[in-house]
């Protein structure tokens, strides 16, 4: 009844006015009639000026707010990637991103922009579909809801790109060494999923159909890398000292180790040493250095509420104290799982393009879109120049 509520309470506004006019002058019919006529001048001037002279479309607006937003997305996950490997960390935290407030930061606008829109999209298909056919919708009972279907599609993966930002803003973090392992794959995954991102949202801008039935051929190439990635360095993700302390991690080793891949075991169990050595001096070196209080920004703190204490506890770390305490262990564990959870988040974004993907088919289905115009190729522009030079520089001779 939503779309209705209006002409519901311009109806109930008429009735009382012609019931109190009548009342006064006894001629409700007449009454009735001029209201009749003021309301249908009205309705005729609005839509007049609305279609003719200057019209306002809601449904280009839906189109273009949906396009839009592809890009921000695109963005906010190449920026959120390049960022993690760069081991870029804020010395300040904006105290809006922490409450979730518009703030300049384009990593953080752009994902947000898709995940507010869903109200205003709302809002535009409510206005477009009353709309005629014009422009290039140009058909009947035009598809507008297909347009909110990719929205959604897009904001379910714009939930992803804030939980990888989220990760470059949490306090726990992976040392370099251990992101360096996997900086390739985890870029290529970062570049394909942008670049299919920015495709998809040039073709809903000029409402074409894919070129190639198989768009995510190469994001699902780069995924598969990274997992593979994943399964062979497997032992950087997780805290291995713990190992020796459990009876059934020792039976799997030793079942392992009478396998055929006992050769990979002892390079991999070579390499422990040094990456322990190198994410215990990171530790070491970021927290020496600042604390973590010193991360926010101090216009973070709201009256009303009361500073908790950080946790780990800034006393634990020091450059000259071993990690015994629990707490230290407990983060040292946490540091290499967040890269687990930072190469998890982007699968996990690849496996909801496909999403998008098929929103995407099932709006160019049902809109008409127009079929994508196959450009040159390169190589026969040159051949038939040459041919024809050939052909003029005989016909000249002869």
């Amino acid at each position: 009844m939503k779309p209705y509520e209006y002409g519901f309470r311009v109806f109930l506004l008429t009735f009382g006015y012609v019931m109190v006019s009548g009342y006064s002058t006894g001629k409700f019919t007449d009454t009735a009639v001029n209201r009749f006529v003021f309301i249908a001048l009205g309705a005729a001037v609005s839509l007049g000026i609305n279609i003719g002279i200057y019209p306002i479309w809601a449904g280009e607006d839906l189109h273009n707010l949906v396009a839009k937003n592809f890009a921000g997305v695109a963005n906010s996950l190449e920026g959120c990637v390049d960022e993690y490997l760069k081991c870029m960390e804020y010395e300040r935290i904006s105290s809006r991103i922490l409450l979730y407030q518009p703030s300049d930061d384009p990593l953080y606008s752009g994902y947000r922009a898709a995940v507010e829109a869903s109200a205003q999209e709302q809002t535009l298909l409510d206005d477009a579909i009353w709309e005629p056919p014009h422009g290039p919708y140009k058909m009947m009972s035009y598809p507008w809801k297909s347009f909110t279907k990719v929205g959604g599609a897009l904001r379910h993966c714009s939930f992803t790109a804030m939980a990888l930002h989220g990760c470059i803003l949490s306090e726990i973090q992976a040392p370099p060494e251990s992101r360096k392992v996997f900086s390739s794959e985890i870029h290529k995954v970062g570049r394909e999923c942008a670049k299919v991102l920015r495709e998809l949202g040039n073709n809903v801008k000029t409402m074409t159909k894919l070129s190639s039935s198989d768009i995510l051929f190469e994001v699902h190439l780069a995924a598969e890398e990274l997992q593979k990635k994943i399964d062979e360095r497997s032992y950087l993700l997780v805290n291995t000292e713990a190992w020796h302390t459990s009876k059934r991690a020792e039976g799997i080793k030793d079942a392992m180790n009478a396998t055929l891949i006992t050769g990979r075991e002892n390079k991999n169990e070579a390499l422990e040493p040094t990456i322990a050595d190198q994410t215990l001096a990171y530790h070491y070196k970021t927290f020496a250095a600042s604390s973590f209080r010193s991360r926010y920004d101090s216009s973070s703190t709201i009256d009303g509420y009361k500073k908790l204490p950080h946790w780990p506890a800034r006393t634990t770390f020091h450059p000259n104290l071993p990690l015994e305490d629990t707490e230290s262990k407990t983060y040292q564990s946490a540091s290499a799982l967040s890269l687990a959870t930072f190469s998890s988040l982007l699968i996990e974004f690849v496996a909801r393009l496909q999403n998008v993907v098929y929103a995407f088919e099932e709006l160019s289905d049902k809109a008409n879109f127009k079929e994508p115009v196959e450009e040159p190729v390169a190589v026969s522009k040159g051949d038939g120049g040459f041919v024809a030079k050939m052909c003029k520089l005989v016909g000249l001779r002869s």
